[in-house]
C-alpha cells in the first residue's frame, strides 16, 4: 500500500529528472576500471534514457562491453546541502533501428524544442551514435541520522506506478 510519503517520493523524483537537462553515466570496463561522464538526455514516458554520443568515446566503448550503467541526475542548483538526487541501475544500448532511434531524436531534440534529426546522422559511418538506458531500480535521496549524525539515504521509487 502506497503512502503519503511515497507519493512525495516519486514526485520529487519526475520533478528532477524533468527540470535537470544532464545525467551522469557511470560505466566500467570489463576489467573494472571505472568511468563517469555528463551527458544531455531525455526521456520518455516510461523512463527510458537517451543520450548521443561519440561512438568512440571511453563510456560508450564501455557500454559495448558491459551494458551495466549506473546514471545519476542531480539538481547541483540549490543551496549547500539541498541538493536532490535521481539515481538509476539501469542496462544500456547502442541502438541500431532507424525506428528507436527516432523515437530517442524526438525526445532528445523535443526536449529543447529543436527540429529533429534524422537517423541516418547515427548510422554507417557516421560518428555519433544514440543510447537508451533501461531502468532496472530508481531511487531518490533523503535525510536521515544515526546516533545524531546526519547521513544520507536513499528510498527506493517506482516512477510508473499509475498511483502517482
Amino acid at each position: 500500500m502506497e503512502t503519503e510519503a511515497d507519493g512525495k517520493f516519486v514526485k520529487r523524483a519526475k520533478s528532477i529528472i524533468s527540470k535537470i537537462l544532464y545525467i551522469t553515466i557511470a560505466t566500467s570496463t570489463k576489467t573494472g576500471f571505472p568511468w563517469n561522464s555528463p551527458v544531455y538526455s531525455a526521456f520518455d514516458k516510461d523512463y527510458n534514457f537517451f543520450w548521443a554520443s561519440d561512438q568512440n568515446a571511453q563510456h560508450s566503448k564501455n557500454i559495448r562491453e558491459n551494458n551495466n550503467v549506473f546514471l545519476v541526475i542531480y539538481d547541483s542548483t540549490v543551496p549547500e546541502g539541498q541538493g536532490e538526487g535521481v539515481y538509476v541501475e539501469a542496462k544500456a544500448y547502442e541502438l541500431s533501428d532507424k525506428k528507436d532511434i527516432a523515437h530517442a531524436l524526438s525526445r532528445l531534440d523535443g526536449r529543447v524544442n529543436k527540429k529533429p534529426h534524422s537517423p541516418s546522422q547515427f548510422l554507417g559511418n557516421m560518428p555519433r551514435r544514440v543510447y537508451k538506458a533501461v531502468p532496472e531500480k530508481i531511487w531518490v535521496n533523503d535525510d536521515g541520522e544515526i546516533n545524531g549524525n546526519y547521513i544520507d539515504v536513499r528510498i527506493e521509487v517506482d516512477l510508473l506506478d499509475e498511483k502517482n
